[in-house]
């Protein structure tokens, strides 16, 4: 934290005053497992994916998610009904196929990955974007300088913690990021405790980034004939 805190002394009152960065990771889920679930979650709310979650954990073997093997298996009725749309399944089936081809790896050879070669191989999961990847990078492999750049909480901290109007963008969070190089994944952490102790009320504030627009060409205004006199 003193490292992170020199680099960035604007950072340095919010690592004071807030809680000890600290991620638990879970030991016990596999790359598939973790994936599986971040897909069942996708644009519901928490509550109803975790019913969601249950019933498809229920299809599987052992109080687990059904395997790759299982998951190819399982018809598209059967998960239907346990409340999955079309695209989830379509997306499940793909992870579960890019499982067992090797694409997603295992917990092992994961941890020997690159950061960079992990998300060329996850992302290529139909329903698996760049977001999902980081939290994957972040939340389960522990991975030490990650910057989750399209992430809102992640920006709206930023804004809150550098006194901003606007969120930034993507590629100015990217630039900007530079300076917590080795510790994004801790900076990145420290912005979601900063949307924490601001509140509702001062986030709803923040405007959308700003976007230039660009100028139209003045269009040439036509002649109008003049009326002939007879």
């Amino acid at each position: 934290m003193d490292t992170l805190a020199a680099k960035d002394p604007q950072l340095a009152p919010l690592i004071k005053e807030t809680q000890e960065f600290r991620i638990e990771t879970d030991g016990s889920e596999s790359p598939y497992e973790v994936l599986l679930k971040a897909i069942a979650y996708q644009s519901i709310s928490g509550k109803a994916a975790a019913t969601i979650f249950g019933r498809v954990k229920a299809l599987g073997s052992n109080s687990r998610a059904p395997s790759p093997e299982e998951m190819l298996k399982l018809r598209k009725p059967i998960l239907r009904k346990a409340g999955l749309s079309g695209a989830k399944i379509l997306a499940m089936k793909d992870l579960a196929k890019k499982t067992i081809e090797g694409i997603v790896p295992s917990l092992e050879e994961a941890n020997k990955l690159s950061d960079e070669e992990l998300v060329k191989r996850l992302v290529s999961v139909r329903g698996i974007g760049a977001w999902t990847v980081e939290m994957f990078l972040i939340f389960r492999l522990g991975r030490p300088d990650v910057l989750p750049i399209h992430d809102l909480g992640v920006r709206k901290g930023w804004s809150i913690t550098y006194g901003k109007k606007h969120m930034p963008k993507p590629k100015e969070l990217l630039a900007f990021g530079e300076r917590w190089r080795p510790y994004r994944t801790v900076a990145s952490w420290y912005m979601w405790r900063a949307c924490q102790r601001a509140g509702h009320a001062a986030l709803r504030k923040i405007r959308p980034a700003k976007v230039r627009r660009k100028r139209e060409p003045a269009r040439a205004t036509r002649m109008r004939p003049r009326p002939r006199r007879s």
